[in-house]
């Protein structure tokens, strides 16, 4: 174990321990819960970007940082493992942790009791998924993971969100129940569910044995495409998202991004291109899905009129981005694809939370009634009430939030000049100008796909624009309040600084698609890692007894 190896369960053991304090505090002092809710995310995000840093200025064995739990050398005992992928996904969890607990802090959680303490515990659960080098335990933060969210889509009242919550309860139970028929499988095959193992044993599988472990695969794949949000099993998504409170349903769009993680995690682990029998299992049907669930999502962003639901079908929308860009094959491809999976979910969070306030400026538009000084002149230019258009006055809270959706808008749709154009033309790029992958049918189909959504997303988000802030204007001041306009800051501002910033970023993603291609430093350092010595037993000196 390398001398940082300890902060690996930082972001598994803080929100725990934080969940736990908030356990503590009544649902009478929120303020306090909130402020605890706030730092914990915060500390969370301070560990994950020092895990970060370990891993990126790290080099050799050292690059893959791994912990024995229970001091049990691999595979018998419990390895958590942060390498390049998955220490990214811990900071991009951080982040937007961050900006959904402050939001929370506007009162989101007086709608119903221990919202913070669900919080935390669904953080840990993302951490644990992101950080596990077992599959079981895998299994095991995804339970976690699921129950905190249960509570959470059903915090607060209305029959939608019950119904909604339903469903998506039913749907996860039945993911779950095809999680563990896929691991008696795997584990009847090869004997561990240590991802180092089982992939250290993959081509030493027999030939008789290979249909198991393809079923086992494929039934494995299925979960987490159920959590993915891939077409056709998706439906359960919309509803899901659009009935759950505003901060809720931002923090839910990391939830897909753990079924991305678990596909191409086993993906890369268990059939990889250098594996003779076995490679690339999977890699067509991965695409199809991917592209069918990339059009899908298109044509519901382009059918919709309420800024939830365009919201949420933007979720689909990125998962069918991620899962035919990984499954191409390339690895130009998967470098863009994960610089997209950061754009992309700190753009669409930002866009959950901006739901709420916008339906909150449109009720106070239509509560209140614009009044103007002077009476309109007759070559003044009238709208529809018969009032003038030239020098209206707008507050500063209209223009921020109008701001503050266009840039939104700007990066759901990937136009320039922010980060979301900067990621989908590198996933241009790469499946074009990949020499070891030709273009194929595929590839034209998935370039089409990615513009018409650009296109779709765009129409809809200006009409939605068009419908929420131009269409019945006038001189009214919103109420928003600053943690509200801070957590949708701290989102856009991540963005803002992956723009900035993109070239680093584009070479850290680069050298992770690289290194997830090439997966035996990830086996190494896990076999690697030795067990700590126990402490000795202290020598006393001999007393000669006359």
């Amino acid at each position: 174990m390398n001398p940082n190896a300890a902060l690996i369960i930082a972001p598994i053991v803080l929100p725990m321990m934080a969940a736990a304090v908030l356990l503590l505090i009544r649902d009478s002092r929120r303020l306090r819960g909130s402020l605890v809710n706030i730092f914990a995310s915060c500390a969370g995000l301070a560990a994950a970007v020092a895990i970060l840093w370990h891993v990126n200025h790290a080099t050799g064995p050292d690059a893959v940082a791994v912990h024995l739990t229970s001091n049990w050398a691999a595979p018998f005992g419990i390895a958590l493992v942060a390498d390049r992928l998955s220490a990214l996904m811990l900071v991009v969890v951080g982040i937007v942790g961050v900006g959904t607990s402050l939001y929370a802090a506007a009162g989101w959680s007086r709608t119903g009791s221990y919202f913070h303490p669900l919080f935390q515990i669904l953080l840990m659960g993302i951490n644990g998924a992101f950080l596990t080098g077992d599959l079981f335990n895998l299994f095991v933060f995804f339970e976690v993971m699921l129950a905190a969210s249960y509570g959470l889509q059903l915090h607060g009242s209305g029959w939608p969100r019950v119904r909604s919550g339903m469903h998506y309860i039913a749907i996860n139970l039945l993911a779950s129940s095809l999680f563990l028929i896929g691991l008696a499988i795997l584990y009847g095959v090869m004997g561990t569910l240590s991802m180092a193992d089982v992939a250290a044993k993959v081509p030493l599988v027999p030939l008789s044995d290979r249909g198991l472990l393809h079923a086992g695969a494929a039934i494995l794949a299925m979960a987490f495409l159920i959590k993915a949000a891939v077409w056709p099993l998706n439906a359960w998504l919309v509803p899901a998202y659009t009935a759950a409170s505003t901060p809720v349903a931002a923090l839910f769009v990391l939830m897909t991004k753990v079924g991305v993680y678990a596909v191409l995690r086993l993906w890369m682990l268990l059939f990889p291109a250098v594996d003779g029998a076995s490679t690339q299992f999977g890699g067509p049907l991965l695409l199809a899905a991917g592209l069918a669930t990339l059009a899908f999502g298109a044509i519901g962003v382009l059918a919709s009129i309420r800024l939830d639901r365009i919201a949420a079908f933007s979720v689909i929308v990125t998962s069918g981005t991620l899962m035919a860009s990984f499954a191409t094959g390339s690895v130009a491809a998967a470098a863009a694809a994960l610089f997209y999976l950061i754009s992309s979910t700190f753009a669409v969070s930002a866009l959950f939370l901006m739901v709420e306030p916008v339906q909150r400026t449109r009720s106070e538009r239509h509560a209140q009634r614009p009044v103007y000084d002077a009476m309109p002149d007759e070559d003044d230019n009238l709208d529809d009430e018969q009032l003038p258009l030239v020098g209206r006055a707008f507050p500063v809270s209209v223009a921020a939030l109008g701001l503050a959706f266009m840039a939104c808008s700007l990066l759901v749709a990937g136009l320039p000049p922010l980060s979301g154009f900067l990621s989908k033309a590198a996933i241009l790029t790469a499946i074009v100008g990949d020499q070891a992958h030709p273009a194929s049918g595929s590839t034209w189909i998935l370039m089409t796909l990615l513009l018409c959504s650009s296109l779709f997303t765009t129409i809809s988000l200006v009409r939605a624009g068009i419908r929420h802030f131009w269409a019945s204007g006038g001189r009214f001041a919103p109420r928003l309040k600053v943690v509200e306009s801070g957590a949708v800051l701290v989102l856009l501002g991540a963005c803002v600084a992956l723009t900035v910033f993109a070239d680093p970023v584009l070479r850290y993603t680069t050298a992770t698609a690289t290194y997830l291609h090439a997966p035996r430093p990830y086996v190494d350092a896990v076999f690697g890692t030795p067990p700590r010595p126990g402490p000795t037993k202290p020598e006393y000196p001999q007393v000669e007894t006359p």
